[in-house]
Parts: C-alpha cells; sequence; structure tokens
C-alpha cells in the first residue's frame, strides 16, 4: 500500500514508513535516547530527500521525548530549573543551526554536509561507547568494582564562573557549560535533524558531573522544546517538514516505544550501551558507504521552479 508524501514529492509504502517509525520507537524506548539519529538516516536510505528527512525526523523524538520527559517529571527525576538552561543555549543554537542549515541548502552542499556529519559523530560516539562498554562488560565477568568518578567530584568545570544551585540535581555549577552544551545540541538539532540527547546524556554525566537519576529527563525536557522550536522554523523558512510522513512516524514510534522500555528493562546498563552502540556503528559505516560508493544514476535532470 502506497501512500503519496506532498512535501517529500514522492510515494512510499506505508508499512516500511510504520516499520521505521515503530523500529526506531522500539529503540528509544529500550535505550532511552530520542531516536533522531536513526530515523534521520533510515529516511535517507529510503531515498527520502535529506532536506525533508532532517526537518521531519525531528518529529519522531519530540514524540519520545514529550512520553520519557512526563514519565520523569511523575518520579522526581526531571530539574526543570537545569533544563531551563539548557533550553536558553538550545534555543539559541537552533536559531543560529537554521540558518547554516539553509545556507548550506542555497550553495547545494546540504546533503552532503548532512551525510559527512553523520558519519563523523555516528562513527565517533559509537566506537567511544562500544569501548567503555566492552571494559564495563570485562569488569563485571571478573567480579571488578567500578571505579567512576562519583556525581559532585569537581573538574575544570566546576571553577568556571556565574554559578547557579540546582537543588534538584544536589550540584552547584556554572552556567556557561550549559548553557555552551545547549547550544551545541540546539545547532545539531537544526542541521541533522537529531534530538542530541546521545551526546547530551554523555557530557551531563562524565563531563559536568550531573547526578544520572536526573539526567535522563532533564535532557528529555530540553528536547522537546528545541526540537518543537526547529521543527515550527523548518515548516516556516525552509518548507521542508512532511506532516503526513511525520504523524505515519510519530503514531508508530510511540507505540513502539512502549515495547522498547519493557524490553530494555530486562536487561543490564553495559548490555545495552554495548548493543547501541554497535547498532550507531552500522548506521555510521552503512552512510560511509553510501558516500565513497560509486551511484547507479551518474548524474540526473530536473526541471527548474
Amino acid at each position: 500500500m502506497t501512500i503519496y508524501l506532498p512535501i517529500a514529492e514522492l510515494s512510499v509504502n506505508i508499512f516500511i514508513i510504520l516499520g521505521m517509525g515503530a523500529a526506531v520507537g522500539f529503540l528509544s524506548g529500550m535505550f532511552g535516547v530520542g531516536g533522531g539519529f536513526l530515523i534521520t538516516p533510515l529516511l535517507i536510505f529510503y531515498n527520502i530527500p535529506p532536506v525533508v528527512a532532517v526537518a521531519t525526523g525531528a518529529n519522531q523524538v519530540i514524540a519520545s521525548s514529550v512520553s520519557g520527559a512526563i514519565s520523569h517529571f511523575r518520579r522526581g527525576t526531571l530539574d526543570v530549573k537545569l533544563g531551563l538552561v539548557l533550553l536558553a543555549g538550545g534555543l539559541a543554537g537552533a536559531t543560529v543551526g537554521i540558518y547554516i542549515f539553509s545556507l548550506l541548502r542555497r550553495l547545494g552542499q546540504l546533503d552532503l554536509i548532512i551525510s559527512i556529519l553523520y558519519v563523523i559523530f555516528l562513527g565517533t560516539v559509537g566506537g567511544l561507547m562500544l569501548t567503555e562498554s566492552v571494559r564495563a562488560l570485562r569488569r563485571a565477568a571478573r567480579n571488578e568494582p567500578v571505579t567512576l568518578k562519583r556525581p559532585g567530584q569537581h573538574n575544570w568545570v566546576h571553577r568556571l564562573p556565574f554559578k547557579m544551585r540546582f537543588k534538584k540535581s544536589k550540584i552547584y555549577l556554572s552556567v556557561i557549560p550549559l548553557i555552551a552544551l545547549g547550544f551545541a545540541i540546539g545547532v545539531l538539532t537544526s542541521i541533522m535533524g537529531v534530538g542530541g540527547g546521545f551526546i547530551m546524556v554523555p557530557a551531563m554525566i562524565y563531563l559536568l558531573r550531573i547526578p544520572t537519576n536526573v539526567v535522563v529527563g532533564t535532557s528529555l525536557f530540553q528536547i522537546i522544546f528545541v526540537t518543537s522550536y526547529t521543527t515550527m522554523v523548518q515548516a516556516i523558512t525552509n518548507y521542508s517538514v512532511d506532516i503526513v510522513l511525520a504523524f505515519i512516524l510519530m503514531v508508530a514510534g510511540v507505540i513502539g516505544a512502549q515495547y522498547g522500555v519493557r524490553v530494555g528493562q530486562k536487561l543490564r546498563g553495559e548490555q545495552l550501551r554495548a548493543l547501541l552502540a554497535l547498532l550507531v556503528l552500522a548506521v555510521g559505516v552503512r552512510l560511509a558507504i553510501e558516500l565513497v560508493v560509486a551511484p547507479e544514476d551518474v548524474y540526473s535532470l530536473a526541471i527548474g521552479g
């Protein structure tokens, strides 16, 4: 059964799109990430134009993030004050990112830049996650104690000025790294269509030493608003959000996430990180192959509008 996507200007098999949405929603629920870094490459693989894939894929992130953030708020594991500081940087970064997105599109280099950025980020993040998770699995197999720094221990970040006290997180931290982190995630959200949770969560835990129990919920809180803002501005400025595609992905993603959460609760943390790392690396390798392999159609013709 095919359905026409008005903004992407092509017909697609609705069951394949539903399957993509459900699969990414399942993985989002299982691993605790927004899933934007997976759905955008998958849409590109299915010949959805990268411009549309980036802007529309962000809606998948919104759907899963809202559900997750509400759950964390009810449990008391969401620091709203911390999330608002991150949000301030995120909105500024998203505005800059949308300008860069529009500029690259006018120059005709957007598709190439998006693919290169995904290869770099997925390769780096996947490699680091796999290395860390394999070490954790080896330590667990040998029954060795884990010697991680506890939240609250200081590094150079904690010596920066303009500090604020965040009671929910029980930390006293400068707003400078928080705004900078939010800004970077905002730029990535606009250009790559990702929520940024797969970068923000490790940065908050390992760099800023924020307690793990509030990190995921606070990250999702910031992602909701930055991604919503990005989606609206992309729709207004670049006309690249396909509502039909977005709706299908959101419905399937929400359903898939419910089952993913159940499966994720049955696996240990290091096992989850190892599986996610392998998945991230697989997507990165697939995109890298697309960049170096000669296309079947060496050139194409299009009628200018």
